[in-house]
């Protein structure tokens, strides 16, 4: 921006920028929203956008919301559960076969690039 419009003024820059960054706005009600409010300063116009976003999308929660009722005994399970799941994911993350299965480079290929030794430029 500062390129194109050298020799403009900051405060014309600033409002060009400002009025871009409206133009590039997907939503039609934050795009509005943020060119009525006719800001001046780019920083001022993101803050604003963000905050008019998410008060939208904090408003959009259901208000008929129910809390999740769950029994003692189901947490308990589905946390050893998850605990021994863990914990056989561990084991094979550690074993020796785990190992073998790495990939290997081989310190002989000559790269055709840049032809050192050692990796293969990928095209």
């Amino acid at each position: 921006m500062s390129l194109a419009y050298a020799k403009c003024p900051l405060d014309v820059r600033e409002s060009l920028a400002v009025q871009f960054f409206a133009d590039a706005i997907r939503d039609e009600e934050t795009q509005l929203s943020t060119r009525l409010m006719d800001f001046t300063d780019l920083k001022l116009a993101l803050a604003y956008s963000m905050k008019f976003e998410s008060a939208k999308t904090a408003s959009k929660i259901s208000i008929h919301a129910r809390s999740i009722e769950t029994e003692d005994d189901i947490r308990k399970e589905r946390d050893d559960k998850f605990e021994s799941l863990l914990k056989a994911l561990e084991k094979l993350v550690n074993s020796p076969a785990a190992e073998q299965n790495a990939p290997r480079r081989n310190p002989n290929v000559t790269c055709w690039k840049c032809f050192k030794k050692g990796h293969v430029q990928r095209a």
